[in-house]
């Protein structure tokens, strides 16, 4: 007699297939998910797609790709990669799209191609909340964090970054005349084939410096003094290693269900300046007369907190650690 528990046989056929509604229980949260956004308007809520080409191939319904970005952001799965190999094996989510498989490129697409419908789902549910009364307690916790763009931070400039640059350059510059010099003393063969690699090289980085000097008019023109090339709405921020060039998003958390009831994505690479403008917004999606805002010290700034005063909302920030308050 066997003692252990024993699984079925992969080579055992069934008179009849077992159906895949079987293998999702009637409390996973993929029915609500499919609910949920059976029910939207997504004609009104601006997402692209609801109404199907005359011509061309078919494409994928936006609540199909919908469901699935909205499982992946429950499930902690962001990568587009990620959640195609999902479609493919997971059976919650082959339940959830009725086994669709959209390639990677789709889902992407999905999201960058309809971030105003996107918010609107965020909004749409915010409201669901608040009539199911998951917003009995009037208090957010506030907290911005970190995400790094496409941007790399060798194409992000400042000031002082991009006059380091240009000395660096002028610097290999003047190296290279030295070494050009230099190779006159050697064979002549030598000599020449070593002087046009080092002038080739000059010149790559003379035509260097006129970039520089042209990103250097672009930066006078900023109003942060701050310019990205490839995301130019990524700026250079500090973290806790060596910083990154991205977005600081800024959300409110409903205390007591843990609810996302506002965010919002920003470029500035600090906390002090969002705490009443997130209040504000986290008060109007609960539709509270009245709002506790708590945040950690990043948050302090008096000019932010007479705002909250000014506008209802209880802000409990700790004051900010200085020398003086050490002593």
């Amino acid at each position: 007699m066997k003692r252990f528990v024993e699984g079925q046989s992969r080579t055992q056929e069934a008179l009849l297939p077992e159906r895949l509604d079987d293998f999702v229980s009637e409390t996973n949260p993929v029915r609500v998910i499919d609910v949920f956004v059976d029910e939207l308007d997504l004609r009104k809520l601006g997402f692209a797609g609801v109404d199907p080409a005359a011509t061309g191939r078919p494409a994928y319904h936006p609540a199909a790709l919908l469901k699935l970005y909205i499982y992946g952001y429950l499930n902690r799965i962001q990568s587009s990669r990620r959640l195609e190999r999902e479609a493919q094996r997971n059976l919650e989510l082959m339940w959830l799209v009725e086994r669709l498989t959209p390639d990677f490129k789709t889902i992407a697409n999905f999201r960058k191609d309809n971030p105003k419908g996107i918010r609107g789902v965020c909004r749409q549910f915010v409201v669901l909340c608040r009539e199911l009364g998951l917003f009995a307690e009037a208090a957010v916790a506030i907290d911005g964090s970190k995400f790094k763009a496409v941007n790399n931070r060798d194409r992000n400039f400042t000031s002082a970054k991009l006059q380091r640059r240009m000395q660096e350059i002028e610097s290999s510059i003047e190296r290279y005349l030295v070494e050009m010099d230099t190779a006159d003393r050697q064979e002549p063969a030598v000599a020449q084939a070593k002087k046009e690699r080092l002038q080739d090289k000059i010149t790559t980085l003379k035509a260097r410096m006129k970039e520089l000097e042209a990103i250097g008019v672009q930066l006078e023109n900023t109003p942060d003094k701050q310019i990205s090339l490839t995301d130019p709405d990524a700026r250079s921020m500090k973290t806790r290693g060596t910083g990154i060039v991205g977005y600081n998003v800024q959300t409110a958390v409903e205390t007591k269900n843990h609810l996302i009831v506002a965010h919002e994505v920003t470029n500035d690479g600090l906390d002090r300046d969002q705490l009443s403008k997130m209040g504000k917004q986290a008060r109007k999606a609960m539709r509270v007369e009245s709002l506790t805002a708590i945040a950690d010290r990043g948050y302090f700034k008096s000019e932010e907190i007479l705002a909250c005063h000014k506008a209802g909302i209880v802000p409990l920030v700790p004051k900010s650690t200085t020398s003086s308050a050490k002593a």
